[in-house]
């Protein structure tokens, strides 16, 4: 992978200085991609790339709006920024996309184009048009805009231990406390902030239900579960297939999680094994610590992402060089973490909320799996190719997360850290499997019964967490506590369905990392001729390529289960 000069690709169709501040600076060029006369293949072409081009410039502005947004959710201009986008912007996009999605299907042109390396684009294309109704534009916008609201709410959550205000992120830290009444307090203050929010959660989450549904309805579909299906472009696998990943997990990950629940039981010499036990290590000692600042943290990342491929390395280097990061957790920033990509410039953008934790190594190195995924596809021809279904995006950032545990020596200079830091990896990577599962099939329910009540809502999430949890742990006393866990979970309100591609691309991560401790690099060659692939072939041929299954069946996922338990216990 060759270096990347820190600067974006010459404009073709757009001026080099052009800024979005108005929708009339920026409709003329719409009109022109519309209004263009196509005569030949070749001006079908030329039309694509200046669409892409378009789609590239208003993707990166938007990014930005959103990265600036959620860096300091406090600050009402980057709030107003990033609205102004979604309601002046884009609602008037997406007539014109329509338009053109017709243009470009109907052109006769589209037969005389390399079909084999269309074809994904085109069916993506196709089902586009098949699911958007103008009615939908305004209902859109308000998703957009109020599910931004739950990192605003979230954001501002924090609780105060010894004097000191600190955000839930940090206070999470401490349920690694080797003091079991310290760990005890701060998961009943973390319990009882979020209860201070939980109707105003609620309260946004049913409006956002009846919201989703409406559009579904409105597309022609009977509910929104099978409508974002359409939207999400899930070609490759059913509903029945989420169905039987579901079945798969509970019947064979389950079970792990149920012998290492008592495990830790007997470790800890405790009667009960209550939540807050369950993130403690069980030999007393302190929580690990890999780094103390984010500067350390994207050091030593780089260091690490050295030992695997020096061009890995240099991904990062980059995004420290052009200020891509930001890394601390602080009062006000929206939580979780993410890549965003920015199509034009090729150089995505990381955000997250260090606060020193082992989590955190391991959010830094996923993001990584990101970042690498962009930089290597930055040079597909069209935006489209470099959007890529999140089955894919994770399993190149969930990959990574297993791979660079092999030089996590970086992070944990002592040899007893280092096997920890593996260990709670592998036990990490079962369990989010159960919580991705529980959090899919919660899902499924909703929308399928979208008149529900908020009490429903919590008994519906109660049953569907009691299939996935370990049943050694003890929750009595805390039972609205777990009916209100799912809250939490911030892409069931920002980004639903985007979930289960966590799970599917975990055991798809699963089995690059068996492969790279066979044969390190064949493993790396195949993992990053899929990632190179962007997003032209379908989900199956693009997991082949890594060299490993897409596939959920009970036997694979405990072939799966099997090697991972196997290398626990040579830790």
């Amino acid at each position: 992978m060759e270096t990347i000069k820190l600067k974006a690709p010459a404009r073709r169709f757009l001026p080099e200085n052009f800024k979005i501040d108005s929708w009339a600076s920026l409709e003329k060029y719409f009109i022109d991609l519309k209004q263009r006369k196509i005569t030949s293949v070749d001006d079908l072409k030329n039309w694509m790339l200046d669409r892409s081009e378009l789609e590239a410039v208003l993707s990166e502005d938007m990014g930005w709006r959103y990265i600036k947004m959620t860096c300091d959710t406090t600050n009402q201009a980057l709030t107003d920024s990033f609205t102004f986008f979604v309601e002046k912007i884009e609602p008037n996009i997406a007539p014109y996309n329509n338009d053109f999605n017709q243009l470009l299907i109907s052109s006769p042109f589209l037969a005389l184009l390399d079909q084999q390396k269309y074809h994904i684009y085109i069916r993506g294309v196709k089902k586009a048009l098949e699911i958007y109704r103008e009615e939908n534009i305004p209902l859109l916008t308000t998703l957009s805009t109020e599910s931004q609201k739950y990192g605003a709410i979230t954001g501002a959550m924090t609780i105060e231990w010894k004097g000191e205000n600190i955000t839930m992120q940090k206070a999470a830290s401490y349920l690694k406390d080797v003091d079991r009444e310290v760990r005890e307090q701060v998961f009943y203050l973390i319990q009882k902030r979020r209860e201070q929010d939980k109707d105003k959660l609620n309260e946004l989450f049913s409006e956002l239900v009846q919201l989703r549904h409406k559009v579904a309805l409105n597309a022609g579909f009977k509910n929104y579960r099978d409508y974002k299906f359409a939207e999400l472009g899930r070609f490759d696998y059913t509903v029945n297939d989420c169905f039987l990943f579901h079945e798969s997990i509970a019947k064979e990950i389950l079970p792990l999680a149920e012998a290492s629940s008592l495990e830790r039981k007997k470790q800890l010499q405790l009667d009960t094994l209550k939540p807050w036990d369950m993130d403690v290590d069980v030999e007393g000692r302190p929580a690990l610590h890999p780094f103390d600042t984010s500067e350390e943290l994207i050091n030593k990342s780089i260091e690490c992402f050295n030992k695997i491929r020096p061009a890995y390395a240099n991904v990062l280097e980059i995004m420290k060089a052009m200020g891509h990061l930001d890394l601390d957790s602080r009062i006000g920033k929206a939580p979780g973490g993410y890549n965003y990509p920015l199509y034009e410039i090729g150089v995505p953008f990381i955000f997250m909320n260090s606060v020193g934790a082992h989590r955190d190594l391991v959010t830094m190195v996923h993001e990584g799996g990101h970042a690498i995924h962009s930089f290597v596809t930055k040079d597909l021809e069209i935006t489209d190719f470099k959007s890529f279904p999140s089955e894919v995006a994770e399993l190149a950032s969930m990959s990574m997360e297993l791979i660079s545990m092999e030089h996590w020596e970086v992070f944990f200079k002592n040899a007893d850290d280092l096997k920890r830091a593996k260990k709670e990896q592998l036990e990490d990577a079962l369990k989010t499997l159960l919580w991705i599962a529980a959090v899919d099939k919660f899902q499924h329910w909703i929308y399928e019964n979208p008149n529900h009540t908020v009490d429903e809502r919590m008994k519906g999430w109660e049953n569907t967490i009691n299939q996935f949890n370990s049943k050694v742990v003890d929750w009595t006393g805390l039972e609205d506590v777990k009916a209100g866990s799912w809250l939490k979970q911030l892409h069931i309100f920002e980004v639903p369905f985007y979930y289960i591609e966590y799970g599917m691309a975990q055991l798809g991560a699963i089995a690059v990392w068996r492969n790279y401790k066979r044969n390190p690099e064949k493993a790396l060659d195949n993992y990053e001729a899929a990632l190179r692939l962007g997003y032209t072939k379908s989900i199956p041929e693009i997991y082949k390529t890594a060299g490993i299954e897409f596939n959920f069946s009970q036997s694979y996922v405990r072939e799966l289960a099997e090697f991972v338990k196997n290398e626990l216990d040579k830790i």
